[in-house]
């Protein structure tokens, strides 16, 4: 306390007690976020990575989308739609492969990885089983960050993605099932469920995970007679208490199943495998005994199948029969309703990419969100996936050791 009333009197002259403007706290810079969507140039790939609406939101947080010309077509999303919601459309693909963050639903191509001016972060599905060592060499040589969508987890460390491609999936066999038991799809002009005084249809569904809880859902939905196989009591037992009602289920066991197929109208085929091929537990002499016209929709095809009768098809020829036998072998069965799939995969994508540029990088979302960090292959050139390194023999390091600060 100033008591000198000369001092006093001097300081009030200067202005040094007149009224001074708050002194705020300046928020941290957020990062805005450059981000290319390409037009899906893999077979038959008709999903696109981020719908109209969730570009809007992106749009609407100060972030930049650039997304090639007819990127969202086969999903019946147009330009228009893309350019209303503050996309900026381009017909220069290497425009698109310059952008800081390039989102797609399929793996990269050559040709792709080739477009990549490095040091990007690159988030696509993995497919260990179908990466060409080329690519990834590619990928580690540009000093690329690569996020696997298939490998990212949510909060409770479930494969976020995995599951809603798999509950489409499911669904989506029993309605394709449906299709071919119909008189004008070479079936046997059956209904797939049941109505009063008519004996239901017959489904057996091989796997109890998201795949088969959903076909079996959207079966006993119909009315349809459901058994459920699988090799794990936990799955079969997860199984009946998400459904809500005692369904069929039984181990595999080779003579149980091959009396409930020689009765089946429709088999599933919704076995998966970690690693590698989906185990074969369905054998030709197990096809031959089934009744004439009946149908087999495999989507385990993708990893081999499960029927020993299966061979891929397409979508444009999803079906061959074999010993009288109606085989439905297309892999990717998501295509097939590529909006509702492309709107699945949005709802999980824009969270992950909000949040990114509120932490302001890629890096600060891979060190705080332990399930984007899961799906991290390579980071900044650097291999970081134990099981692509012990296939291509190339050197790899733990994620955790060499991000900054963890």
């Amino acid at each position: 306390m100033i008591t000198d009333p000369e001092l006093l009197k001097t300081l009030m002259q200067q202005g040094k007690f007149l009224p001074k403007e708050e002194m705020l706290e300046i928020e941290r810079k957020k990062g805005r976020l450059k981000i290319g969507i390409p037009k899906e140039l893999s077979f038959q790939e008709r999903r696109v990575a981020l719908v109209p609406e969730t570009v809007s939101l992106l749009v609407a947080h100060g972030h930049h989308v650039l997304i090639e010309s007819k990127a969202g077509e086969n999903s019946n999303f147009s330009d228009n739609e893309y350019s209303e919601a503050g996309a900026e459309i381009s017909s220069d693909r290497n425009a698109i492969y310059q952008c800081n963050i390039i989102l797609k639903v399929a793996p990269p191509s050559e040709e792709e990885v080739d477009l990549m001016t490095g040091n990007q972060l690159f988030i696509s599905a993995l497919q260990i089983s179908a990466q060409p060592k080329e690519i990834l060499q590619k990928l580690i040589k540009k000093k690329i960050t690569a996020i696997a969508w298939d490998y990212i987890k949510d909060e409770e460390g479930v494969f976020s993605i995995v599951r809603t491609m798999g509950e489409i999936a499911g669904t989506t066999s029993i309605l394709v099932a449906g299709e071919l038991l119909s008189s004008f799809s070479a079936g046997k002009g059956l209904m797939l469920g049941g109505i009063a005084g008519v004996q239901p249809t017959e489904v057996v569904v091989i796997g109890a995970g998201t795949v088969g809880e959903f076909a079996t859902r959207a079966a006993i939905g119909l009315g349809a007679s459901v058994k459920v196989f699988d090799n794990s009591l936990t799955r079969l037992r997860r199984l009946q208490n998400d459904i809500g009602s005692r369904v069929y289920t039984s181990i595999i066991q080779p003579k149980v199943l091959a009396k409930a197929i020689r009765r089946a109208d429709v088999v599933i085929g919704a076995l998966r495998s970690e690693f590698g091929k989906t185990p074969c537990v369905v054998s030709e002499e197990m096809v031959q005994q089934m009744k004439s016209g009946s149908v087999i929709i495999d989507v385990s095809i993708d990893q081999g199948g499960c029927f020993e009768t299966s061979s891929v098809t397409n979508h444009d020829n999803p079906i061959f029969i074999k010993h009288g036998i109606i085989h439905y072998c297309v892999p990717n069965i998501a295509s097939r309703v590529a909006r509702t799939a492309s709107f699945a995969l949005s709802n999980i994508f824009s969270p992950l990419i909000l949040e990114m540029g509120e932490k302001g990088g890629a890096t600060e979302l891979i060190k705080s969100h332990q399930g984007f960090r899961n799906g991290v292959y390579i980071y900044r050139g650097i291999l970081t996936n134990e099981v692509l390194g012990k296939v291509f023999d190339l050197n790899y390091k733990d994620i955790n050791l060499i991000l900054p600060g963890m």
